[in-house]
């Protein structure tokens, strides 16, 4: 799976998360902020959008 984060356009690890499906909050180990996935495509692709603007 791959997600990319909207605010800093870092690519997201991830591999911390034992599970990532839709609603649940991930943070951004470049820059701090806190998201929320919204969709998982078949692809892989994450889409997640901001719930926190972090550190």
């Amino acid at each position: 799976m791959n997600l990319i984060c909207p605010e800093c356009k870092n690519e997201v690890a991830l591999s911390f998360y034992s599970t990532v499906a839709a609603g649940h909050v991930i943070e951004c180990d470049m820059c701090g902020i806190t998201l929320q996935v919204i969709e998982i495509s078949p692809a892989g692709q994450v889409t997640a959008e901001i719930i926190d603007e972090g550190k």
